[in-house]
């Protein structure tokens, strides 16, 4: 069985190295052929210069190159399209995922599930890190892109079927967990040991996790739609609701209803509610024109030791 370990790379000059000599050693004493897939996401030191080291060693590591930084989910699409396996594992860069692990994704895989993630119980990671993650789970949970009682992370094995379903995948608004859930129900979980970073730190900011946060919400997702038509009702009922009741007041009181505060205060309050409405649908109608003019999921300007290479190693 070949099993091709994935790795978007950005700012790993020095824990890559590490990260697959770690690889290699797992499987010295092993019968599975592995192929390493690392992919360099725009980074601005010398990750692809270490990449063509890598590849110059050992043909069985293929190496691409994008054209800019794209983010995490589409250097793995990219790498997926280089990734010849039975088996697909998703690794970190960092060092922080061990390298026995891939045999314990891939053998709880071989139960019949589709997508394994690995349950880190003690994550070695900074408060931040560790609540934006909670608060990251929580959403997509709360949204319907991810399945109950299953804990996510990015060190996690695939099925060939659903790599080749995702293949097919072309929205360049990319929310991998979310197009997962509309392939497969058969998810696991395998507990494993969190590793400390090699060295450095965590390249998500928090423009980079609202994008994302933005794609669970919008891909995939009627939710907000729905909640907008909700809201148009619940406000239309509500201010049905208050003519009658000053129409009523005005004929058995015979009384002048008044009120510019509070008149200005529900105009402003409900009009800021369609302004979020129309805000919801403007991003939908964004999405659809972006998706259906081509605009590319990523752009590779070369790959070594891979499927139609554009550069050749000497």
């Amino acid at each position: 069985m070949l099993i091709s370990i994935c790795i978007p790379c950005y700012r790993s000059v020095k824990t890559l190295p590490v990260v697959v000599e770690g690889i290699k050693k797992v499987f010295e004493n092993r019968e599975e052929e592995y192929q390493i897939v690392l992919v360099n996401d725009g980074s601005p030191d010398d990750t692809f210069g270490t990449i063509l080291e890598l590849c110059k060693n050992d043909s069985r590591i293929t190496g691409v190159n994008l054209s800019k930084n794209y983010g995490q989910p589409s250097a793995k699409l990219a790498a997926l399209r280089q990734a010849k396996g039975d088996v697909i594992v998703f690794m970190d860069d960092d060092g922080q995922h061990p390298a026995d692990g891939i045999f314990k994704l891939v053998d709880k895989l071989k139960e019949g599930y589709d997508v394994v993630y690995a349950d880190f119980k003690h994550k070695q990671h900074n408060i931040f890190k560790r609540f934006t993650s909670f608060l990251h789970n929580r959403i997509a949970e709360g949204m319907g892109n991810k399945p109950k009682g299953v804990k996510r992370s990015s060190f996690t094995a695939w099925s060939r079927t659903v790599v080749d379903a995702i293949l097919e995948y072309k929205s360049p608004f990319i929310s991998i967990g979310s197009f997962l859930m509309s392939v497969t129900s058969k998810y696991g979980n395998v507990e494993i040991e969190h590793q400390k970073r090699i060295s450095g730190s965590s390249g998500y900011t928090l423009k980079k996790l609202f994008r994302m946060w933005l794609n669970i919400f919008i891909s995939f997702s009627m939710v907000p739609l729905r909640v907008a038509t909700w809201l148009g009702f619940l406000f239309s009922g509500c201010s049905f609701i208050g003519i009658i009741y000053l129409l009523i007041r005005k004929l058995t009181h015979r009384i002048r209803v008044s009120g510019y505060t509070s008149t200005m205060l529900t105009v402003l309050f409900v009009g800021g509610v369609l302004m979020v409405i129309l805000g919801i649908m403007g991003e939908y109608l964004g999405r659809i024109y972006m998706t259906v003019s081509g605009m590319p999921q990523y752009n590779v300007r070369e790959v070594v030791n891979g499927i139609d290479d554009k550069q050749k190693l000497s």
